[in-house]
């Protein structure tokens, strides 16, 4: 289950239908303790059957990070999103952790918690550049 308190419209969750099988879709709309969506089963679901996504390399590279290239002097496990010409957000890929990463006189540098969910880091990506973070398909 998900905190209520983390979901925010554009947010890529998922439930589990009648058959048990996890189908992801994008928050549209929270009201009154529902989650909605157009394709959802009756357009709606409660907070209580709202689940997060789990990260992935494959959900990184979807939300169009691109992974450092060693013959440019870039660690091979960093992915990053430049979010205008001169800032990027960093997350270090290392044994199944996704940790934020920033720009520091000595590098890039760990800051605050792991992110394990995708509502996580379209969350930190939204506070960070006040842009919606969204899946190329």
């Amino acid at each position: 289950m998900i905190e209520e308190s983390d979901i925010r419209i554009g947010n890529y969750v998922s439930y589990f239908d009648y058959n048990m099988e996890e189908t992801a879709f994008v928050v549209e709309g929270i009201l009154q303790g529902f989650v909605y969506n157009s394709g959802l089963p009756l357009s709606k679901l409660p907070y209580a059957k709202v689940n997060p996504m789990v990260l992935d390399v494959d959900l990184l590279l979807r939300f169009g990070f691109i992974k450092g290239d060693p013959d440019y002097g870039e660690d091979e496990n960093v992915y990053s999103l430049k979010y205008n010409r001169l800032h990027s957000v960093h997350i270090r890929h290392e044994n199944e952790v996704f940790q934020p990463l920033t720009d520091a006189a000595e590098g890039l540098v760990p800051y605050g918690r792991a992110i394990v969910h995708v509502h996580q880091l379209q969350n930190l990506f939204h506070a960070v550049t006040r842009d919606e973070l969204t899946l190329f398909e």
